[in-house]
């Protein structure tokens, strides 16, 4: 915890502030090991600090790491309390919300909304961070041996999420809370599998369904994510070509992932290997995404990014072809950058037929 503060620090002072401000939950459990409804205060001493209303603060008190607890109204009263202790710094906050600004900036001149020192900071991932996200991955491979013996002809796609969460929640893997959908996983047969963030439907698999399992949990606050797709039976030679043409993409990507690589290169050899196929067209997302926190960080594995990879980043490498009406496929890792890249998921990528 020590270090990750020196580093929020650090990041800091490169945009002329000394005291960083997280309202943001992600950003609180980052620098207190508390996630909850409260503010956190990191100044440039080290001394941190969370201010919390009465009904969170005993739990702030046994799970954060060598901070200070104050207890504050709710609302309002927290906000109150962080200006009587910080008007005169130069401070950064990931705050978003327009009136605490407004707010905060009467009181605070030197005060400025930036997201950066937080991202920065966040995305090398330590020690401690690594080995969470190789456990979470770890149980979303045992969700995919769940699908293989519990699939079916004429199962729901809702049924089938239902199974996999209660296993999930049985091994402290939750929703991530992603505001973008409704449901916690990605389950999509046939026509459905089209849409790359399809919701999960009542729609019952069928004989020569193509099923994309995409599988998003948050295992002790870190978001794991892999992808598989299934056969539900025999598939159209169209279906069978498609997949292999996936599958090769993504081992391209996977060999390309090393530090200093630029980002936009991994996804170009995915998507130049499915241009080549005659597919491009199909392929309508970037290529991966940082994951921790957030289901979605920095850095992005799009053409468009030519930020260089680092060490002990994670990231996704998840290309995927979709047909309209027809079928979706994807297959999707995550890994931790090394000069030999750590692959987190070791559930098998050839085409598992049910």
């Amino acid at each position: 915890m020590k270090q990750r503060r020196k580093n929020l620090l650090r990041f800091a002072q490169k945009i002329d502030c000394d005291t960083l401000v997280a309202f943001e939950p992600e950003n609180l459990y980052y620098l207190t090991g508390f996630w909850g409804e409260a503010i956190g205060l990191l100044e440039k001493n080290g001394k941190t600090t969370i201010i919390a209303p009465e009904l969170e603060v005993g739990r702030a008190k046994a799970e954060s790491q060598d901070c200070n607890v104050i207890t504050a109204e709710r609302g309002i009263g927290l906000v109150s309390s962080l200006v009587s202790k910080i008007k005169k710094n130069q401070v950064c906050t990931d705050c978003q919300n327009y009136s605490v600004m407004t707010s905060l900036k009467k009181s605070i001149p030197k005060i400025k909304s930036s997201t950066e020192p937080f991202y920065s900071s966040r995305v090398i991932k330590d020690e401690k961070e690594i080995s969470i996200l190789k456990k979470g991955s770890k149980i979303i491979d045992e969700m995919f041996e769940i699908c293989v013996t519990k699939m079916k002809v004429g199962q729901k796609e809702s049924d089938l999420q239902a199974i996999l969460m209660s296993y999930a929640i049985n091994h402290q893997m939750f929703d991530t809370g992603y505001k973008s959908t409704l449901n916690p996983l990605i389950i999509a047969g046939g026509p459905n599998g089209a849409l790359p963030h399809a919701q999960v439907t009542e729609r019952k698999f069928k004989k020569g369904d193509l099923v994309v399992v995409d599988l998003t949990l948050r295992y002790k606050g870190y978001v794991s994510d892999a992808t598989r797709t299934f056969a539900m039976g025999k598939i159209s030679p169209l279906a069978n070509q498609t997949y292999e043409i996936v599958k090769e993409s993504q081992k391209l990507g996977l060999k390309k992932v090393k530090p200093n690589v630029a980002c936009k290169n991994i996804d170009l050899v995915c998507r130049k290997y499915i241009e080549d196929q005659n597919f491009g067209k199909y392929f309508i997302h970037s290529t991966g995404h940082g994951i921790g926190l957030e289901v979605h960080e920095l850095p992005t594995i799009s053409y468009k990014n030519d930020v260089k990879l680092e060490k002990n980043m994670a990231i996704t490498i998840e290309p995927g072809i979709y047909i309209e009406n027809k079928f979706g496929i994807r297959i999707e890792d995550s890994l931790i950058v090394k000069d030999k890249p750590i692959v987190m998921h070791k559930f098998t990528k050839e085409l598992v037929t049910i």
